[in-house]
């Protein structure tokens, strides 16, 4: 859980050793009218205080928390007797009242600890002698059982955005390194073999004209690629993926998108549009550049799906594997790899004689 397991971990500890206090105050206070009352609400505190210590943090259980510490801290009259309020005795539950305002502020937010003190404050207050309106009643307690819901609240939400901000300077550098590591084995070895066959293929002519102006052009496309930085993360910019699907369609190639805007962050729908490209050059590749291929396209408000589909030959059991391990990445990292780059999936159906279906899955982040 990161920092923030370092938070349930503290309040853990704080738990247990509040209910030990808890102990501790009905072991020195002979004068508890019920005793073993007493002790059995000592021992559902320490049942629930396990509990919460080893199940997963969400918001039922923090809610039957906040109850079960309100029926422990209502029954301190009971077990007490009538006379503990007057002396200003201490509730049977002491700070143990104080693990639910923490797990909460930790949990939600400032306002969830505040919200959370506020409940539990009133209840001490009423035993206390509030409801009686007396301004001797003491507040101290409730006022630093609402401060701590609440700076606890707001330190642990800063907490959890520094370490977001941390981890996505981390995965940045490391990108960036593994990018200019590419780079340098991209210049040392395939740059230079493009361009020794542009230099060749003009220099024989002919045929091998052309295929040495193709080199120079992937040459220089991947000169710019590894000299241009990381593309931009920023989500805030959204575009209508729809729109640019339909720029594939073509006398073999049938795009279908609702005539409603498809909006996806900009990186993510960069990323699905050179799967999508992808997917295209192997039908092409495979089937024929006359082979016909569908794109279609749907949102349903939490998820992006684009499907390609082809009637090829389809892909062989097994086939996809044997590519990856010859070191033919182009589904595993040109499809395969930008979508779970975006967080999404991708479904690969084919039959063969039957034609292919790539199903690219992505989730959607507007805000």
């Amino acid at each position: 859980m990161g920092i923030e397991g370092s938070f349930w971990r503290a309040i853990a500890v704080y738990r247990v050793a509040s209910l030990g206090y808890a102990a501790l105050l009905l072991m020195s206070a002979g004068g508890y009218q019920r005793p073993v009352a007493g002790w059995l609400v000592i021992g559902v505190m320490a049942a629930w205080t396990a509990v919460v210590t080893v199940a997963r943090p969400n918001a039922r259980l923090l809610t039957l928390d906040v109850l079960v510490t309100l029926a422990c801290l209502l029954s301190s009259p009971y077990v007490q007797g009538p006379d503990a309020r007057a002396s200003g005795l201490m509730p049977l539950t002491a700070t143990w009242v104080g693990g639910p305002v923490l797990a909460w502020g930790v949990y939600g937010g400032r306002r969830a600890g505040g919200v959370s003190a506020v409940v539990l404050s009133l209840a001490d207050l009423w035993l206390r002698g509030l409801h009686e309106w007396s301004l001797s009643a003491p507040v101290n307690g409730a006022v630093l059982l609402i401060l701590a819901g609440t700076v606890v609240g707001h330190v642990a939400r800063l907490t959890r955005q520094a370490e977001e901000r941390l981890q996505r300077a981390v995965e940045a550098e490391a990108a960036v390194r593994e990018r200019e590591r590419l780079a340098r084995g991209i210049h040392d070895s395939v740059l230079q073999v493009l361009a020794l066959v542009q230099r060749r293929g003009l220099e024989i002519g002919g045929e091998a004209a052309e295929l040495g102006r193709l080199a120079g052009e992937q040459e220089a496309a991947l000169r710019e690629m590894v000299r241009s930085g990381p593309p931009d993360q920023d989500t805030a910019e959204t575009v209508d993926l729809g729109a640019r699907l339909r720029r594939f369609a073509s006398a073999t190639v049938t795009v279908s998108t609702p005539a409603t805007p498809l909006p996806l962050p900009a990186h993510q729908a960069g990323e699905v549009v050179a799967a999508v490209g992808a997917a295209l050059d192997n039908v092409r590749r495979h089937c024929g550049e006359q082979a016909g291929a569908w794109v279609f396209a749907e949102d349903d408000g939490v998820r992006m799906t684009v499907t390609v589909r082809d009637e090829g030959p389809g892909i062989p059991a097994g086939r996809l594997e044997e590519a990856a391990a010859e070191g033919r990445l182009g589904i595993a990292q040109s499809i395969r790899g930008r979508i779970a780059g975006v967080g999404g999936t991708v479904g690969i159906t084919s039959v063969p004689g039957q034609g292919t279906e790539v199903e690219l899955t992505v989730p959607l982040l507007l805000q």
